[in-house]
C-alpha cells in the first residue's frame, strides 16, 4: 500500500519503527493531525503500520488543504468507533494571507455507516451540496458546514433526528427545506451570512431551540410561528431587510436577547420596542446619531446602519444606505450603487511592512481597511470616511487615502474633514473595493507637460519653479513635484536649500533641458555668495547615493535664487559648506530626516502587576502618554532616547526570571514582535509569569528591546549599520513581580463557605479552563459581574436571584453558567466574547493565554509520541499579504 500511496521507504520506516509509537499516540483514541501540513501522509503511515490501533480511533482531525486528502477519505469508513470527525480547511493561506478553503467536495457513501459518529465538522471547504451519506448517520448530534458554498439543504434533512447543533454560516443558502422543523431536539441553529429570503413556517416546530442566528441574510419578513419557540433565549435577526416583526416575539418566556439592528424597520410593535432585551439600532425609526456630512440633502431618507464591534458585514440594496462602523469608519452607498442586494464584508488589519510599502517621507496614519468583495464594480461611486491620527506638521504635508490593487498602491483624490476638536477624517470615493489606508505625504504638485511646454511651481514654496520649454517632449507626459523643507542643525558649518524631488511617468529623458529655480540656502545671497562653497547634489530615486554635479551643470544666480538646467528627474539639493565629501554627509543627513526619536516604556497595572504594558512612544508624546496612564499603572522612568525608522521592526524580551506565553502569534523566538509607526499605537499589554516560587520573595526581572528588520526603502548602508551585534540592543527596563499573597484558595471547599463540584471547560486538544482558572477569573471580575452575566446569556431573573455578598455573587454567576454550559464545545469562546463585550479585554486576554498554553502542551505531547513535523516547510514560510494575521477587528 505504501508504494501505491507514494510514501516509499519513509513510510515503511515509520511502519517498522518503535512499536510504542502508535500505541502511545493512540492511547486516548485521538489523532489531531490538522496541525501538520502533511497530516494526511502521517495518518496513512500510521494506518499502514498500526491498522489495528487506528481503526479504534474515536476522535480524528485532518486538514482538507492536504494533497493526500482523497486517499485518506477512502479509509474513513473503516474507523467504526469514530465519534468525532473534523475535516476542515482554512489551514493554508493564499498570497494575500487569506484562509484557503479546503478541497473537500464530497464524502465516500460508506461514511454513512459510522454508527458511533456524533460530531462532524466540515467547515472551510468547497461543498456545493451536502453529502448524502450524512443523512444516514444515526447518532449525529453536532454538524458544522460553515464557510462552504451550499445553495440548498436536502429535502429530507429533518431525518437527522438526534441533531442538537447545526451551523451553516457563511454559505449561499437561498431557502430551507420544510423538514427542518422535524429536528425535534435541535438546540442551536446558526444560518447567518447566507442568502435566505424567507423561512418556512415549520421553523416554529423547533421547540427545544435555545439560540437561533439568522443574521446577515435577505429576510424581509419572518413567520409568526417563531413565537412557538418557547425555549428560545437568543434570536439574532440583525443585518437583514426586515420591514416588520411579529409582536408575539415579545412574549417568548425565556428570550434574553432579540437583535433587530440594521434592518429596514420603520414601525415596531410597542411590546417589542419597550422590551429591555431588544436591540433596534440602525433602523429608520428616528435615529438621531450624526452621519457623514456629504450629500445630506439627497440622502436624508436613506437607511442608516450602525454596526457593533462584533459584526463584520452588512447588506447593501439598490435603495442605498449609510453605514457607520464601531471604529468610526463611515460609508455612503448612493441609490443605484448596487443593482441587487450585495453582502459587504470588512475588517481592519495591522499594517505589515512586507506589503504596506511606504514611500520616502510617508507617515502611516491609520490601520488597513479591507473591503470585500474585491474587484466588483459599483454602478455609482461609494464614499468612504476614514478616521486618522492627525500629524503634527501639516504646512508641507498632505493627507491622502491610498489603495492597493493587488499589485501596487496608488493614491486617491482625498478630502479632509475635522469632525470634532481632535477627530480628523479622510474622505474618498471609489468604484471598486480593495484595501485602504491613510498616509501623510509631502505635498505633491503635478501637471501635464504638452509639446508646447508649461510651468510648474510648488505650493509649499512658490519660488521653487520648473519651466518646460517648447519641444521638451513629443508626447504629453505627467510630472510631479515634492518639496521637503528641513533646517539643518546637526552641523553649523552646513546650510542647505529645500530638498526637491521631481518625477515623471515616462522612462525617456526630456528632449530639451528643463529649467529649475531653487532658493539659495538660508543666510546666503547673490551678494555674499562664495561659489566654491556651493554644491548642487543629485540623488537617485531611493536616496541612497548623492553625487556632486556642480561641475556638470551651468549654475546661474540672482539675489535669492539659483537656476540650472537638467534633462533627468530625481532629487536635487543645494548645499553651502566648506566640507569635503559632501555626498556622504548629505546621505547621512537625508537618513536622519526619516528617523524618529523615541522612548520605550514598561508599566505594570497597579491592581495586577502581572499585567505589563509595553509601548514605543515618540519623544514628544512621552509625557502626555504617561500622564494618561498614571492612575492605573506604575513603572520605571522611560528609557533613553533611541532613533527608529517609520515601519522598522523591534522586539521585546523578558529576562531574569520573567517569561511570557511563547505560543503567541506575535512571539518570535521568545520575543514579542512590534512594528514602529510614529502615529499609531506601538503598544501591547500582556501577562507575564515567573517559574520562580514567589510565595517567599519578589522576582526582580527586566524587559529588553532589540532592533529587528529595517524597511526595504532604507539605504543598504543604513541597513548594514543596524546588523552589528552591538547595535541590536536598544534599551532595558526593570520589571518586578511582588511576593504572592494568597487571596483565594484553590481548594473550593473552604472558600468562604462556598463549594462547587469539580469541572473543566473545553478539552485537552483545544485547551481548557480548570476550576482553578475560573477562580482566578472570578477574582478579577469585580463590579462588572452583572454585565458579564448578561453577555454570557444569563437572564435578568437569574441575576436578580443571586445573593448580596459580592464574592458570592461573582462565584455563583460564573460557576452556575459554567455548569450549565460545560458540554457546549464553544463555551470557552463564548466566555471570551462575553468578557470583550463587557469591556474586560484584560480578562479575555488572560483566558486566551490559558487556552493557547493548553494547546501548546497538547502539541508538545503529540511531538513527544513521535508525530512531530518532519516537513522542512514551516507554516511561517507561507507568504502573507494584505490579510496579514497580525490582527483584525474594527
Amino acid at each position: 500500500m505504501a508504494e501505491l500511496l507514494g510514501l516509499g521507504d519513509e513510510c515503511r520506516e515509520g511502519a517498522s519503527g518503535a512499536p510504542a509509537l502508535a500505541a502511545s499516540c493512540l492511547a486516548d483514541n485521538r489523532l489531531n493531525l490538522d496541525v501538520y501540513p502533511d497530516g494526511c501522509r502521517r495518518f496513512l503511515r500510521l494506518f499502514e503500520g498500526r491498522q489495528g490501533e487506528v481503526v479504534r480511533v474515536e476522535f480524528l482531525r485532518l486538514s482538507t488543504n492536504d494533497r493526500l486528502l482523497g486517499t485518506t477519505l477512502g479509509i474513513l469508513p473503516h474507523l467504526k468507533h469514530l465519534k468525532s470527525l473534523v475535516l476542515k480547511g482554512g489551514h493554508a493561506r493564499d498570497e494575500f494571507g487569506s484562509c484557503q478553503h479546503g478541497s473537500l467536495t464530497s464524502l465516500p457513501p460508506d461514511v454513512g455507516n459510522l454508527s458511533c459518529l456524533t460530531h462532524l465538522d466540515l467547515s472551510f471547504n468547497s461543498l456545493s451540496t451536502l453529502p448524502g451519506c450524512i443523512l444516514h448517520l444515526p447518532s449525529l448530534r453536532v454538524l458544522l458546514v460553515s464557510h462552504n458554498s451550499l445553495v440548498t439543504l436536502p429535502e429530507d434533512f429533518g431525518s437527522l433526528s438526534k441533531l442538537t447543533f447545526f451551523s451553516a454560516m457563511k454559505n449561499q443558502l437561498k431557502d430551507l427545506p420544510q423538514s427542518i422543523g422535524e429536528l425535534a431536539v435541535l438546540q442551536d441553529l446558526d444560518l447567518s451570512e447566507n442568502a435566505l429570503e424567507f423561512l418556512p413556517e415549520e421553523v416554529g416546530n423547533l421547540h427545544n431551540c435555545t439560540e437561533l442566528d439568522l443574521s446577515g441574510n435577505r429576510l424581509s419578513s419572518i413567520p409568526d410561528s417563531l413565537a412557538n419557540l418557547k425555549s428560545l433565549r437568543r434570536l439574532h435577526l440583525h443585518s437583514n431587510l426586515l420591514v416588520t416583526v411579529p409582536a408575539s416575539l415579545a412574549s417568548l418566556p425565556n428570550l434574553s436577547r432579540l437583535d433587530l439592528q440594521n434592518n429596514c424597520l420603520r414601525a415596531v410593535p410597542p411590546e417589542i420596542q419597550t422590551s429591555p432585551f431588544v436591540h433596534l439600532r440602525g433602523n429608520p425609526l428616528g435615529e438621531t446619531e450624526p452621519s457623514p456630512q456629504a450629500d445630506e440633502s439627497s440622502a436624508g431618507g436613506l437607511r442608516r446602519l450602525f454596526l457593533t464591534s462584533g459584526e463584520d458585514s452588512f447588506t447593501v440594496t439598490s435603495e442605498g444606505c449609510r453605514v457607520v462602523l464601531a471604529c468610526g469608519i463611515h460609508f455612503y452607498f448612493p441609490p443605484g450603487a448596487a443593482s441587487d442586494p450585495l453582502r459587504i464584508y470588512f475588517r481592519t488589519l495591522a499594517p505589515d511592512p512586507r506589503w504596506v510599502k511606504l514611500r520616502h517621507h510617508d507617515v502611516l496614519l491609520s490601520r488597513v481597511l479591507e473591503l470585500q468583495p474585491h474587484g466588483l464594480k459599483f454602478q455609482q461611486e461609494v464614499q468612504i470616511w476614514m478616521p486618522y491620527a492627525s500629524p503634527q506638521t501639516l504646512h508641507q504635508r498632505e493627507v491622502v487615502v491610498r489603495t492597493f490593487s493587488g499589485q501596487s498602491w496608488s493614491d486617491l483624490r482625498t478630502g479632509v474633514e475635522q469632525k470634532r476638536k481632535s477627530k480628523h477624517v479622510a474622505h474618498c470615493s471609489v468604484l471598486h473595493f480593495s484595501w485602504f489606508l491613510v498616509v501623510s505625504r509631502l505635498v505633491q504638485n503635478e501637471c501635464k507637460v504638452p509639446t508646447e511646454g508649461t510651468l510648474l511651481f510648488s505650493s509649499v514654496d512658490p519660488s521653487i519653479k520648473v519651466t518646460f520649454p517648447p519641444g521638451v517632449t513629443e508626447e504629453t507626459r505627467s510630472v510631479k513635484l515634492q518639496v521637503h523643507i528641513e533646517e539643518l542643525t546637526a552641523d553649523a558649518g552646513c546650510r542647505a536649500s529645500p530638498l526637491l524631488c521631481l518625477s515623471q511617468d515616462s522612462l525617456v529623458d526630456f528632449l530639451r533641458p528643463v529649467r529649475i529655480q531653487l532658493p539659495l540656502p538660508p543666510g546666503v545671497t547673490g551678494l555674499n555668495l562664495d561659489r566654491s562653497r556651493l554644491h548642487l547634489l543629485h540623488g537617485d530615486l531611493e536616496g541612497q547615493t548623492w553625487d556632486d554635479i556642480t561641475s556638470q551643470v551651468v549654475l546661474e544666480f540672482t539675489h535669492l535664487y539659483a537656476v540650472f538646467e537638467v534633462t533627468h528627474f530625481s532629487w536635487y539639493w543645494l548645499w553651502y559648506t566648506t566640507k569635503t565629501y559632501i555626498g556622504g554627509i548629505a546621505k547621512k543627513v537625508y537618513e536622519r530626516l526619516r528617523m524618529y526619536q523615541v522612548n520605550f516604556i514598561a508599566l505594570q497595572r497597579k491592581k495586577d502587576p502581572e499585567q505589563v504594558l509595553l509601548q514605543c512612544v515618540p519623544k514628544h508624546k512621552v509625557d502626555p502618554v504617561l500622564k494618561k496612564l498614571q492612575d492605573r499603572y506604575r513603572g520605571p522612568e522611560p528609557s533613553d532616547m533611541v532613533e527608529m525608522f517609520e515601519g522598522e521592526q523591534f522586539f521585546a524580551a523578558f529576562e531574569h526570571g520573567i517569561s511570557i506565553d511563547m505560543d503567541r502569534p506575535d512571539c518570535v523566538d521568545g520575543r514579542l514582535s512590534f512594528i514602529f509607526y510614529s502615529h499609531l499605537k506601538n503598544m501591547k499589554e500582556i501577562y507575564v509569569t515567573s517559574p520562580v516560587d514567589r510565595k517567599g520573595q519578589a522576582v526582580k526581572g527586566q524587559v529588553s528591546f532589540y532592533r529587528g528588520a529595517v524597511p526595504e526603502s532604507i539605504s543598504e548602508d543604513a541597513r548594514r549599520r543596524r546588523k552589528g551585534p552591538d547595535s541590536l540592543w536598544l534599551a532595558t527596563l526593570p520589571i518586578k513581580l511582588p511576593r504572592l499573597k494568597p487571596r483565594w484558595s484553590e481548594n473550593p471547599s473552604p472558600l468562604n463557605g462556598f463549594s462547587f463540584p469539580p469541572l473543566n471547560l473545553g478539552n485537552a486538544e483545544t485547551g481548557y479552563l480548570t476550576q482553578a482558572n475560573l477562580l482566578s477569573i472570578a477574582r478579577r471580575v469585580g463590579a462588572d459581574w452583572q454585565t458579564v452575566g448578561l453577555h454570557l446569556g444569563l437572564s435578568y431573573q437569574q441575576i436578580e436571584r443571586i445573593g448580596e455578598d459580592l464574592n458570592k455573587q461573582i462565584l455563583d454567576m460564573l460557576f452556575s453558567w459554567a455548569q450549565q454550559n460545560s458540554e457546549d464545545p464553544d463555551c470557552v469562546s463564548k466566555l471570551i466574547t462575553a468578557m470583550k463585550e463587557s469591556g474586560r479585554q484584560d480578562i479575555a486576554d488572560e483566558v486566551e493565554t490559558i487556552i493557547e498554553l493548553g494547546r501548546q502542551k497538547y502539541r508538545e505531547s503529540i511531538r513527544r509520541v513521535g508525530l512531530e513535523q518532519e516537513s522542512s516547510t514551516e507554516d511561517s514560510a507561507i507568504p502573507q499579504g494584505p490579510a496579514s494575521s497580525q490582527g483584525a477587528g474594527c
